[in-house]
């Protein structure tokens, strides 16, 4: 069963974009992001596009718990 490509909250789109510029920014990787780096990518394979991306994933999901790390205290 595939993810819906779309956030629970539509009205997030802009910002959780936002976010993942700034998370694939802040660890160099700013040419993987795909509305930076728009171009066909059907060439590649999946692991290495697991490779490329990923890691800006990961940057997002650190983030996010530091963030609610942060309103629990």
């Amino acid at each position: 069963m595939s993810r819906p490509k779309t956030p629970l909250v539509p009205e997030s789109r802009e910002a959780l974009t936002r976010f993942k510029m700034e998370c694939a920014k802040e660890i160099g990787r700013l040419q993987f992001v795909k509305e930076n780096n728009d171009h066909y990518k059907g060439n590649v394979t999946c692991a290495q596009n697991g490779r490329e991306g990923g890691p800006i994933g990961g940057q997002m999901v650190k983030r996010m718990i530091e963030m609610a790390e942060k309103h629990l205290i």
